[in-house]
């Protein structure tokens, strides 16, 4: 543990040169005490670490101390420095591992590399802390993901106790498949009794891998399981609604809609099309979105609905 954090602390001074102790420790996850012994150590160890004095003080590397990898290109070293901003490896629980290794790889790269490297990650941003309406990303939910993760990549059962949506968490156990990042959200895909599933990283309170070999195929296909994954979830609660829609229209309800089926328009050239959504909901607020310009037709319980809606909003408005 100690030697990682040696050599971390080696990089971090080759990669960003003279930095003070409190930042070290802050990088380092340590204590600054310790960087003072780290310190020490590497001195006595040979490597050139020497110390500034003064407001704007440090420690920093003598010039020339570096290896150099050269069998990346441009584009190759830049996309590497590029994942290391994402948040995959937050839900996933490596970001120290990848903050480390690209630190590695930066510190190898050939002086050219780097310098056009480092500038150009500066100029690209990967999933901000808000977006355009200032709402705040979700956080890295913690979960138990060394186990997890463990059991995923070494092929063995495993044992989680899973809080699903509007139920008691209850233990279960699964033969791992594999690990997903949507949308900044993880997911386990596994089969459990035969029946491929896939469960939320964030509701996973609890894990433990089994001593016993997990019964699964030797050939996975992620994508193919995921696909069908988000085929399942959106047709098991489907609407299909038969809507009257404005023409100037019917391209912004078909981009909010799973399917649309053009029908015959009717006499005032209105656009009669059959339309599926992912459930009751996205149907209300899908043509909620549309004002006057849409009227559903059927099913009966989306018109009262919307019905409802409306007479509410026109009373509080009265």
């Amino acid at each position: 543990m100690r030697a990682d954090r040696l050599v971390a602390l080696v990089l971090l001074l080759r990669t960003r040169g003279r930095m003070t102790a409190p930042t070290l420790a802050r990088e380092l996850e340590v204590s600054t005490r310790t960087v003072l012994r780290d310190v020490e150590a590497l001195s006595a160890a040979g490597v050139p670490v020497y110390a500034e004095r003064g407001r704007n003080g440090g420690f920093a590397l003598l010039p020339g101390f570096a290896t150099e990898l050269t069998g990346l290109n441009r584009e190759e070293a830049l996309a590497l420095v590029v994942a290391g901003s994402g948040r995959g490896e937050q839900v996933f629980g490596l970001g120290s591992a990848l903050a480390s290794a690209v630190r590695k790889v930066l510190d190898a790269l050939p002086e050219e590399h780097r310098v056009m490297a480092g500038d150009a990650a500066r100029r690209l941003l990967v999933d901000p802390e808000h977006d355009l309406l200032a709402h705040g990303l979700a956080p890295a939910e913690p979960t138990p993901m060394g186990e997890v993760r463990r059991a995923v990549l070494e092929g063995l059962r495993l044992r989680i106790r899973y809080a699903a949506t509007d139920q008691t968490a209850q233990w279960r156990t699964v033969e791992p498949v594999g690990l997903v990042t949507a949308r900044g959200r993880g997911y386990l895909l596994a089969t459990r009794n035969g029946q491929e599933r896939a469960y939320r990283l964030s509701r996973v309170l609890a894990a433990e891998s089994l001593p016993e070999t997990a019964q699964r195929s030797t050939a996975v296909d992620l994508e193919r399981m995921w696909r069908e994954h988000c085929a399942r979830f959106l047709s098991a609660d489907q609407l299909t609604a038969w809507i009257r829609v404005n023409p100037t229209r019917r391209e912004e309800l078909a981009d909010s809609a799973l399917a649309v089926r053009a029908l015959d328009p009717d006499e005032e050239g209105w656009l009669h099309l059959e339309v599926t959504f992912q459930n009751a909901q996205h149907a209300e607020w899908s043509l909620w979105q549309l004002g006057s310009d849409a009227e559903a037709l059927a099913p009966e319980s989306l018109r009262a609905t919307l019905h409802r809606r409306a007479a509410l909003l026109a009373s509080r408005y009265a």
